[in-house]
């Protein structure tokens, strides 16, 4: 059984993929390796000698440079090992040399048709606040309608929407009227105070045209029973909704957001490679892949920009790097706090070694479009969009964006759920084996399997899915949001 992993022939480290200790023998590329240190599995081990000072190399790229003199057989960690990262950088366009994959025929998926045209692979009754003074009221709500119907229906709350100013105050009202608009929602009912920041007027005014059959407002204040009324408006989205029924559509219509959370050692090596072959599937046959968390592109951001469509493309992904870089030094924060105290334990030490293993889920396709946090997702293609890395907010800003399904990669494991079906894939067997009630798929089986098949099956996994089938987050009713918020609370 092979115990070291080498990802590329230029690496100067393997991967432990089982624990080692002190005095063992490993072979890697025939290479015999005696470990001087106990090691745990995903965490790295020299397999050259490096000096300090000098890069060290894994997936074919410097993850940063020794701070002593590392011999093989070393345990290549936070010990020996910083970041070669810095502040703002310049970047020049250099277009990888490819063509773009001819559009293949897409497969038909189950979903409901929407009448702007749209597709849901949900069809939920929302009931979403404008505000955090009203939460109790979308909870109460939500809570009468359980008893009398059999239909999902949700009471999405959150801390935001009056006490805010500028760019938060955007944000919040970004992300409610994407939420709003999204088709997974057979019903929305927005629940306002009356009094708050965020008006139900002037979120109404920037919704513009919409399906009046799914969506409905309350204003607290201007009724003598709140419950009730809402209630009632609930009621008549839940009759209009009895009419709704999956029908087939084309898999191109669909937005696939791709996230990874509690990474380790073996999410560049197994999940976050399966994403990248799921991306390049779903693009090639005219669907969307959209990419996030833009701290964790720091330090393979060249990879990408490399990529883009244009030179247009390219400006943007070099604003969305440089902007994020800016967005913590006015807070007066690092550029480089990461990775965190869950990633070294799981064998990650750089946030450019973390960025490596991150952006391997966009695959291998061109970045047709870059965008700003709660922006729609229209061109189909690998997209990039602006988050930081936090999970919950991360997840529920690929949502807001149109994303029907957000997959999850992780290797320490987590139980939470966006509002739009998260499906979780194991860097491991052993988290796979570990917490079923989390993960929906184990990718820890490619490094026993073939990539071909595993991808094969993640990908059946994936459309029953999206044709109805629920995830370990749904059947749990374990859902969540969060807003990005980056200024001050009044």
């Amino acid at each position: 059984m092979k115990r070291l992993l080498k990802i590329h022939p230029d690496d100067q480290v393997a991967v432990a993929l089982d624990r080692f200790q002190e005095g063992e023998r490993a072979e890697v590329d025939g290479q015999v390796v005696i470990l001087r240190a106990r090691v745990e599995p995903g965490h790295k081990v020299a397999v050259l000698p490096v000096a300090a000072g000098e890069n060290v190399i894994k997936y074919g790229q410097p993850i940063g440079r020794a701070t002593a003199n590392i011999a093989p057989g070393e345990h290549v960690h936070d010990h020996n090992l910083t970041t070669n990262l810095s502040g703002q950088l310049s970047y020049e366009y250099r277009p990888s040399p490819r063509a773009p994959p001819p559009l293949l025929p897409p497969p038909t998926c189950l979903g409901y048709a929407r009448e702007n045209g749209q597709v849901g692979v949900r069809d939920e009754l929302w009931i979403i606040p404008t505000v955090g003074c009203v939460n109790g009221q979308a909870r109460d709500i939500a809570g009468r309608l359980k008893s009398e119907t059999s239909a999902s229906v949700i009471a999405y709350t959150h801390p935001h929407g009056c006490s805010q100013v500028g760019e938060d105050h955007q944000n919040t009202r970004d992300a409610i009227l994407g939420m709003t608009r999204h088709p997974n929602a057979g019903g929305v009912l927005v629940v306002g105070l009356g009094c708050e920041n965020n008006q139900v007027s002037a979120l109404r005014e920037s919704l513009g045209e919409y399906d009046r059959s799914r969506v409905r407002f309350i204003i607290a204040q201007e009724e003598e029973d709140e419950i009730a009324r809402g209630v009632e408006l609930a009621r008549e989205l839940l009759d209009n909704m009895q009419g709704h029924r999956r029908v087939p559509l084309p898999l191109s219509l669909l937005k696939v957001g791709l996230k990874c959370g509690g990474s380790d050692g073996f999410s560049g090596i197994t999940a976050n490679p399966l994403l990248g072959l799921f991306s390049d599937w779903l693009t090639a046959r005219g669907g969307t892949a959209v990419l996030a968390e833009v701290p964790e592109m720091f330090g393979a951001e060249t990879l990408l920009m490399n990529r883009a469509a244009n030179a247009r493309v390219f400006d943007k992904t070099v604003r969305l790097v440089n902007d994020f870089k800016r967005y913590f030094r006015d807070a007066g924060q690092p550029v480089y706090e990461n990775p965190s105290p869950g990633n070294k334990a799981g064998g990650i030490t750089t946030l450019e070694e973390k960025s490596l293993g991150c952006v391997q889920k966009g695959g291998t396709g061109r970045v047709a479009d870059v965008l700003p946090y709660a922006q729609p997702v229209v061109k189909p293609g690998l997209n990039l969009l602006q988050t930081p890395g936090n999970d919950l907010v991360s997840s529920t800003a690929l949502a807001v964006s149109g994303c029907h399904v957000v997959i999850f990669t992780t290797g320490r494991g987590t139980p939470f759920g966006a509002f739009v079906p998260t499906l979780k894939v194991s860097s491991t067997s052993s988290l796979a084996l570990r917490k079923p009630s989390w993960i929906d798929f184990d990718a820890g089986v490619l490094l026993h399997e073939d990539r071909e098949t595993v991808l094969a099956r993640f990908i059946d996994h994936f459309l029953r899915v999206v044709n109805g089938e629920q995830v370990k987050h749904e059947t749990a009713n374990h859902r969540e949001i969060a807003f990005f918020k980056t200024g001050v609370t009044l």
